[in-house]
């Protein structure tokens, strides 16, 4: 029997405020590879077979040019695109606004690309080769939805604050709560071990209507038309409280990488060369 299909949805159409750039595009690894290349590449070792990058046509030219020549050597590749203009009718989106509309449109704006179950990351996160297998044996084995759970301890970065999503956890290792923080520090006195999302999720097809339902009544009751996001964590959350789905915390013991302030790019690049150099990464992929 045919092993069942997934793919990979990238969430690569953020402006990077904080870092101060494209960090979609940033170079970290010794021949300008970026934190996608690696996750593909990790993805693509997982069984993950095609991937789905989420972009804005305004750097579609560029993206293409740095990052997609190379991934698109690793796996399968399909592009969709985040606009204002994908909102339904009878909403628009207030013309002065810059900021995006948040990870669940993001994901709404793949989802004709999305065919199989998918895995849904973000693409400056450096979650590390164990999450991916965790992720896609589960959506392949059980059919249902999962989140890859890290350890607070192993995600935070000394250069300042991080958001996290805290997660409480059933004794049958299902989500029952997940509550956006903010500026966490390691002063803020949360305990190391409590279990985080990263915004890594292994979801099925059939959430994407409640998903679009969703999106349509954020739109209809938006109270800042220039700020307010529809995030996919926020979502979840929602639909679980309301009993319309269940997700499963895969835990990941993966140390996770990130570039939320400029001064964490030479840390990643000091971990990415450790990796080359332990053999988890070829030479070239």
């Amino acid at each position: 029997m045919e092993q069942q299909k997934t793919d990979l949805v990238v969430l690569a159409a953020g402006m990077g405020s904080r870092f101060g750039g494209c960090k979609q595009m940033a170079s970290f690894g010794p021949h300008g590879e970026t934190i996608i290349d690696y996750a593909l590449y990790d993805a693509r070792l997982a069984g993950f077979d095609r991937a789905v990058i989420i972009i804005k046509h305004a750097i579609e030219h560029d993206f293409r040019e740095t990052v997609g020549k190379r991934i698109e050597k690793i796996m399968d590749v399909t592009y969709a695109f985040q606009e204002f203009d994908k909102v339904p009718a009878p909403y628009r989106v207030a013309p002065d606004r810059v900021k995006p509309l948040g990870t669940g449109q993001a994901i709404l704006c793949a989802k004709d690309d999305i065919r199989h179950p998918f895995c849904v990351i973000n693409s400056d996160d450096f979650y590390g080769r164990e999450s991916f297998f965790l992720i896609h044996d589960y959506l392949v084995r059980e059919g249902k939805n999962c989140m890859a759970g890290y350890l607070l301890g192993n995600t935070l970065s000394d250069m300042g604050g991080v958001n996290r999503g805290i997660c409480r956890v059933g004794e049958d290792g299902r989500l029952l709560e997940i509550v956006e923080t903010m500026n966490i520090t390691r002063e803020s006195g949360i305990p190391d071990d409590t279990v985080v999302s990263m915004n890594m999720w292994g979801l099925m097809p059939d959430l994407l209507p409640l998903l679009e339902e969703d999106f349509r009544d954020f739109m209809a009751h938006m109270t800042n038309p220039l700020k307010d996001e529809h995030y996919l964590p926020t979502f979840i959350d929602k639909m679980i409280h309301e009993g319309k789905t269940d997700v499963t915390v895969l835990r990941s013991g993966a140390k996770w990488h990130g570039v939320t302030y400029k001064e964490d790019t030479e840390a990643l690049r000091r971990a990415i060369a450790a990796m080359y150099a332990d053999g988890t990464y070829p030479e070239t992929f």
